[in-house]
This record gives C-alpha cells, sequence and structure tokens, in this order.
C-alpha cells in the first residue's frame, strides 16, 4: 500500500516514523524542510506539495494543527482533492465534527475520495510508542481496510460509519483532560498555599476518589518540576475545548463547566501564548494565588 502523510509536527512526525519501521512505503509533505528531512533520512520521499503527496499515494493520512488548515490541505489550491490516485484520506487531526462533515460532503462531490475521521489521543509518548487511542469513524469497508494501517498508532475504537462521529469522541475525551487538568491545578494551588506538599497532596488524591490523569502523569513530569513541558501546546488545547463548547452548543447541549475550562484555557493562552504547554494553565493559577506548586526537596 503506497501511503502519504502530511503534517510532520510533534505527533504526525512520531506516527509517520511508525509507519516506517513497520515497512510502509511512505511519501511525506510538510511547510517545515527540516521536519521531511528526518523523515527522508528515515526512507521517507520527499514531496513538494499535499497535491505531490495525494499523486503518489493511494492513502493519504494528515496530522495538522487547526481545522482551517486541514480544509486547506485537503480541499485548497494544491490540495488532496487534486488527485487521481488518492481513494481514502484519514484525518488524525482535530478539527470537530461540523468540519469533518463539510470536507467529506466536498470529497463525495468530487467523487473519488472517502474520508476517514480519525483523531487520536495519548500524547506524543503514545505516538512513539505506538499506544495512541484511535477514534475511527467513516464507510466500514475503508475502515477495515485500513485497519492494519492504524493498529501501527495504537488500539482503533470504532466509533460510527460517518466522518465526524470520531472526532465527537475526540472532543468529548480531550473536555475531560484538560477539565482535570484545571480543576486539579485550582485545587493544588489551594492545598500549597495551605502549606500542604504537593508530592503529599498527589499521592493522597490518587489513592482516593479525586485521582485522575492530570495528576497521574502531568503533575508529577511538568508541574511539580516547574518545568512546564507535557508535550502539548496551550494554543491548541484550547483550540479543542472551545471546539467542544461550540459543537455541544450547536447541538442544543449546554455546557457550564465546559464553558468554565474554556475561560480558563483562553486566559493561559493570553498570558502565555499558544506555544506554551497547556500544563501553563496551573501557572495561571500560581499567579494568581502566589504561591508555587512545586515538589518539597528530600529532607537530608
Amino acid at each position: 500500500m503506497e501511503l502519504g502523510f502530511i503534517g510532520l509536527g510533534q505527533m504526525g512526525s512520531r506516527m509517520a516514523i511508525r509507519l516506517l519501521d513497520a515497512g510502509y512505503s511512505l511519501t511525506v509533505f510538510d511547510r517545515d524542510e527540516a521536519a521531511m528531512a528526518k523523515l527522508v533520512a528515515r526512507g521517507a520521499r520527499k514531496a513538494t506539495s499535499a497535491a505531490a503527496v495525494a499523486a503518489a499515494s493511494e492513502t493519504v493520512l494528515m496530522s495538522l494543527p487547526t481545522p482551517d488548515v486541514v480544509r486547506a490541505v485537503v480541499l485548497g489550491p494544491d490540495g488532496v482533492v487534486e488527485s487521481n490516485r488518492t481513494t481514502k484520506l484519514v484525518d488524525l487531526s482535530t478539527t470537530g465534527p461540523r468540519m469533518a462533515t463539510s470536507i467529506a460532503t466536498e470529497l463525495d462531490k468530487a467523487g473519488r475520495i472517502s474520508l476517514i475521521d480519525a483523531p487520536v489521543s495519548g500524547g506524543t509518548n503514545g505516538a512513539e510508542k505506538g499506544t495512541l487511542a484511535v477514534m475511527v469513524s467513516g464507510n466500514s469497508e475503508a475502515v477495515e481496510a485500513l485497519r492494519p494501517v492504524l493498529s501501527v498508532f495504537g488500539k482503533i475504537f470504532v466509533c460510527g460509519d460517518r466522518p465526524g462521529m470520531g472526532q465527537t469522541m475526540k472532543l468529548a475525551n480531550n473536555m475531560i483532560a484538560v477539565a482535570a487538568l484545571a480543576i486539579s491545578s485550582e485545587a493544588m494551588a489551594m492545598g500549597a498555599k495551605a502549606g500542604l506538599d504537593p508530592q503529599i497532596m498527589i499521592e493522597t488524591i490518587m489513592a482516593s476518589s479525586g485521582g485522575n490523569v492530570a495528576l497521574r502523569d502531568k503533575f508529577p513530569k511538568a508541574v511539580l518540576t516547574g518545568t512546564f513541558d507535557f508535550g502539548f501546546a496551550t494554543g491548541l488545547s484550547y483550540k479543542d475545548v472551545r471546539l467542544c463548547v461550540d459543537e455541544a452548543e450547536g447541538m442544543g447541549v449546554p455546557m457550564v463547566v465546559g464553558a468554565a475550562v474554556r475561560q480558563l484555557m483562553a486566559v493561559t493562552n493570553a498570558t502565555f501564548g499558544a506555544d506554551s504547554d497547556f500544563t501553563s494553565v496551573a501557572r495561571v493559577l500560581e499567579g494568581w494565588a502566589n504561591v508555587k506548586i512545586r515538589a518539597k526537596p528530600p529532607k537530608t
């Protein structure tokens, strides 16, 4: 199977490398020449545009940062839609169900390419190790044909038979994950302000009813250390929760807590910038509370 891959950022580069290591023939494109060079050094072929990737590939996979970028890469000038060879387009990005549905409709009009909606979750570590959750929706025959490819990235969860259903699943997941990070930041700031040892707080909460993935992974790695480098950008996290609230409201589902999380991520984005790590939400709380959430040095 001739595969193409567009978007070689933090997630995309790692997934593309896994495909190469699994023995797949791969043509790649990214606006970042250095990112492409790393893949070419591993055996990939370099393309000059999204259209060139599609011209060389039966199946094209994309891992891109925003819905607008996805739409441009697929339907814009030199886009995937210009190909007369590609039959399956796999979108691993987080775009929201409305964008996925819109792109699928446009591709249906062209009559050649089936969109497989397949956002992933599990971070850069999961992308590197092949332990991502792959939330797939689309034509069932196309999904089954691509199962060996998608299994390279991790565990497949078939969410539905039309594009957009995988996106809804991803937005729900990301909202829960960011909400856990936000509320944990508030609670940890309160405890630190009261004089509690943040490490003891985490150990206690993880053994209790408040345990969550933010305290299990994100705080020990990126907050207690003061590095704020877990590996996911604030701008992308803010985009995800904003998409989730907007989609829910469009369906007539109020998101009261979700709206508060969106606002807190908006503050984080404005304060530390879109390129900061999303664990910087804890930095916002540190500033407001005038306290540091840090591991205490061991007693000697």
